[in-house]
């Protein structure tokens, strides 16, 4: 869920595919097998592979197939620092590799909300707060085939700066979980953009994202689109790349009109707009 606006913009970072699972497999030996490459990235990164007839991607003991010709590792955003050993899969023959994980290079982000209500909760509220976590927790091992293409298209036309990712955030002076979606300042009714192809597989308004749409892509990549003042799809829906599915708002936990994007790839929390920019943009294994 996000707060309001993030004030500066971030520049994407890197990535590799999973969740808590792959959280540690950090476990190898610090430079992975010996003379395999390696390469570094931070918590909520990507990390890309291409090479020649790739049949499989490996990470934390799962396999999933090569997206357009290269293995991508999310690496999600709780990820300690350590390292993480990955392989692909071409003829036959398993090949190693290993990701340093970094330390978080996240800032602290501290909010006003008027609302004490979203901050100090009742009893009711956080009740409330772990069924829909439990509702929402289910979606993250959906899979099967992708139905989309890198980059994604922008989830606003024209695609303001981005900004608060990874951030450690105080609510009124109170720590709370880091920032798991880039906040896009816009005016309030602006229509909100599928960033592919896919299903909506949630569409409710839940107490700290408000009015909310999630999207299953296939291969394990589910959009997220939260504060939403109106929502113009329901569970159930295929929509089409570039679809309106909702306008900005600020319902929920919010401190002003904006959009709160996320996304989460094989469960990993990812910073989305790596997703947004060009494939050959994201740090590669050599």
């Amino acid at each position: 869920m996000s707060p309001g606006p993030a004030p500066a913009a971030r520049r994407p970072r890197r990535f590799a595919p999973l969740a808590l699972p792959l959280l540690l497999a950090l476990a190898a030996p610090p430079g992975g097998a010996a003379g395999a490459p390696a390469v570094a990235a931070v918590p909520g990164g990507l990390v890309r592979w291409v090479g020649d007839g790739i049949e499989a991607c490996e990470a934390a003991g799962r396999r999933w197939p090569p997206l357009a010709g290269a293995c991508l590792y999310p690496i999600d955003l709780a990820a300690a620092p350590g390292v993480l050993a990955v392989a692909r899969w071409r003829g036959g023959v398993r090949e190693a590799a290993a990701i340093r994980v970094l330390d978080s290079p996240y800032p602290v982000q501290r909010i006003t909300i008027e609302d004490t209500g979203k901050v100090e909760l009742s009893p009711e509220s956080l009740a409330r707060v772990e069924r829909e976590r439990r509702r929402v927790g289910r979606l993250w091992a959906a899979d099967g085939p992708g139905r989309f293409a890198l980059p994604l298209a922008p989830p606003l036309e024209p695609l303001p700066a981005a900004g608060g990712f990874g951030a450690r955030r105080f609510f009124n002076d109170q720590p709370r979980s880091p920032h798991s979606g880039a906040d896009f300042a816009a005016a309030a009714g602006t229509p909100v953009l599928a960033s592919a192809a896919g299903r909506v597989v949630l569409a409710d308004d839940l107490f700290f994202s408000g009015e909310s749409v999630f999207i299953d892509h296939g291969a394990g990549l589910v959009t997220m689109y939260f504060h939403l003042s109106e929502r113009l799809v329901e569970e159930g829906a295929e929509v089409r790349r570039g679809q309106a599915v909702g306008r900005v708002g600020a319902t929920g936990r919010a401190s002003g009109p904006h959009l709160h994007f996320g996304v989460r790839w094989r469960g990993a929390r990812l910073d989305p707009t790596l997703l947004l920019a060009a494939p050959e943009s994201l740090p590669a294994l050599p």
